[in-house]
Order: structure tokens, then C-alpha cells, then sequence
């Protein structure tokens, strides 16, 4: 039922399509006002990046918020600010393939033995941490819960190398 309420709302928003630089960009309309970009691979029909926006309570243009892909970087020279985050901090990304969800955590330089990934069924989220307590995520599948489909703690696997780690 909630699968097909989703589709329901893609179908009734307006969508604008195009094809460049070797991507199929298409942008999503909402009734409510708000907005999805998508870019698909168009040799492999992947999903590159996927970006949301909405308008504030004042009407104004939101910023992008990505959802897949990999997360947009201001170059420090535009930004105002003289303190910018250290280049070796964790990097979160999703990256999605045709078959599963992916998760990719970069600059973790820990062994596969210290990290722990669960499922927390109540909260519908999927939490990664440390045994030496250095990092510690909580996210949740957009996708799923729009869907209002469950979470399989079944599906859920991870792996590690070369200091990125991949769920």
C-alpha cells in the first residue's frame, strides 16, 4: 500500500529530463514544493547522485541535501570562514547499486574487528560504532521509509579496506 502511495506522488509530480555529459539528469517537482534531482550513469543505468530541496517557512530556496552520492564540498577560498574541517575527518556517503543499498565511510584507518554495525528495528535506523570508541554513526533508508517498508537485519553486512569502510 505505501509502496504504491510513493509511486503515486512521482507520477503526479512535474518532471524535467536531460541527457549531459554522459548522465540522464531528472528533476522532480512535488506538489508540496519540494524538490529531488537525480543523475543516472547512462552506460550502466545507475544511480549517480540524488539531492533534495525544499523552501524554508519563509519561502526561500532551501540548500541541496544529498541524499546518494557524494556529498557537496564548498572549495574553502568561497567560504567566509578561516577554520575548515580537517581533511582526514570520516567522509559518510551513500552509493547505491543496482541490487542493494551502499554505504561507504572513508578515512576509518581502524581494522574490520573494531567496528560493529546493528539494526535498531523501533527507531528504523542502522548504527555504526567502535569497540575503542572513535566513531559512532546513526542514519536511517530514506528509501525504505518513504516506502514504509521494513528493515531486514538480514541483509545487513559490512566490510573494510583500504581505510574505507563499506555497509
Amino acid at each position: 500500500m505505501a509502496v504504491q502511495n510513493w509511486i503515486d506522488v512521482l507520477k503526479s509530480s512535474q518532471k524535467t529530463a536531460l541527457i549531459q555529459d554522459g548522465k540522464r539528469k531528472i528533476h522532480y517537482l512535488f506538489t508540496d514544493g519540494k524538490e529531488m534531482a537525480e543523475e543516472y550513469d547512462l552506460k550502466t543505468d545507475e544511480l549517480i547522485s540524488r539531492k533534495w530541496r525544499q523552501k524554508s517557512t519563509l519561502g526561500v530556496q532551501g540548500v541541496w541535501q544529498v541524499e546518494v552520492g557524494e556529498p557537496v564540498n564548498v572549495p574553502a577560498a568561497l567560504k567566509s570562514d578561516v577554520i575548515k574541517e580537517n581533511c582526514s575527518n570520516p567522509v559518510f556517503m551513500r552509493k547505491d547499486t543496482k541490487t542493494n543499498f551502499q554505504w561507504r565511510i572513508r578515512n576509518l584507518p581502524y581494522a574490520k574487528d573494531v567496528f560493529s554495525v546493528s539494526m535498531e528495528p523501533s527507531e528504523r535506523c542502522i548504527i555504526i560504532k567502535t569497540t575503542n570508541k572513535k566513531y559512532y554513526k546513526k542514519f536511517s533508508v530514506p528509501d525504505l521509509d518513504r516506502s514504509q517498508l521494513p528493515l531486514d537485519g538480514s541483509a545487513l553486512s559490512y566490510t573494510h579496506a583500504n581505510n574505507t569502510l563499506i555497509v
